[in-house]
């Protein structure tokens, strides 16, 4: 079965129409269910008198029977369907909404609407809703700065790495790294909470997204104006993130609109002294938001380009 084809599929139903609001009132959500059982991990198991190393074992078995139980679905239902185009289209089917293109587009453009009118109300909560530093304080220049570095970061984590998961290993390579994605995004942070629990969900994530995010990387950079800068700065300011993935995206994204991305940044009333991604960049404004999207856009093109190439080879 061609994978990169279901996948190609997938990608254009969901940038199309997304997850439409009423799918989602019948349906809910895949990722939604897999939050409830991470959710019920972590209420159950990640208790504040257990100690860290008790903690951090609660950690390692939540994560690894999360990949268990989604895998074994994922390729349960993968082993069951037709090796044809029927069994094509219905992996696709089932794929779509492991996907996040629109969904990111639509609240990273919502993000940018309100701010080049004027409305700073607006902007800031439309922000509060993709990254999680407080908006209250924040400017024109620090609410473009952070959705650019959303839209980096989860070109990566919501299309780039799906897709080559899946491209990989079909529907059950797609459900596993979404189920790992979605663990990182809920207990994989190192504050007194999830230090400990949320480790291995953290450790995996970054495994899943080391490839994918320095591709994502290499995609963004090959959009600038000035492609030899662009891959220079990407190579040298990546490393420098708090992240070991996540700077690759938005280093290349910075250096491609010539902004400065990531620097100090309020999280629960701290500033945070993380270095600047391409420091000599100006500070990013509303139109940058904008210019960011049409890249992101092109990007996904790129990403349709290789998966339609890849069926077209591997039949």
């Amino acid at each position: 079965m061609s994978f990169c084809l279901s996948m190609l599929i997938a990608l254009m139903l969901d940038r199309l129409i997304g997850w439409p609001d009423w799918l989602y009132k019948r349906l809910s959500h895949p990722v939604v269910w897999i939050g409830k059982v991470i959710s019920y991990a972590d209420s159950t198991l990640n208790q504040p008198e257990r100690t860290n190393e008790t903690r951090k074992m609660m950690g390692v078995v939540t994560s690894a029977s999360l990949l268990l139980i989604c895998g074994l679905i994922a390729f349960s239902i993968s082993w069951i369907l037709p090796d044809n185009i029927w069994g094509i289209l219905i992996t696709a089917l089932l794929a779509w909404p492991f996907l996040a293109s629109k969904s990111l587009y639509d609240h990273v453009m919502a993000v940018a609407r309100p701010l080049i009118a004027g409305n700073m109300p607006d902007a800031r909560h439309a922000v509060s809703m993709i990254v999680g530093r407080d908006p209250n304080d924040m400017d024109s220049a620090a609410i473009s700065r952070a959705a650019i570095e959303s839209l980096a970061e989860n070109t990566s984590d919501g299309i780039t790495a799906p897709l080559f998961w899946g491209a990989l290993f079909g529907l059950p390579g797609l459900v596993i790294y979404k189920a790992i994605n979605t663990a990182d995004s809920m207990i994989g942070y190192k504050n007194t909470k999830y230090a400990d629990f949320g480790w291995a969900s953290a450790k995996i994530d970054d495994v899943a997204n080391f490839i994918p995010a320095r591709l994502t990387g290499i995609c963004y950079a090959a959009l600038a104006a000035d492609r030899k800068r662009a891959f220079a700065i990407m190579q040298k300011d990546a490393p420098r993130h708090r992240s070991p993935n996540a700077g690759w995206p938005e280093a290349a994204l910075a250096a491609s609109l010539n902004v400065r991305l990531s620097g100090p940044r309020q999280y629960e009333g701290t500033l945070t002294e993380d270095p600047w991604l391409n420091a000599d960049g100006k500070d990013a404004m509303p139109r940058d938001i904008v210019i960011g999207l049409s890249r992101y856009n092109a990007v996904l093109l790129v990403c349709a380009g290789i998966l339609l190439a890849g069926a077209l080879i591997l039949g």
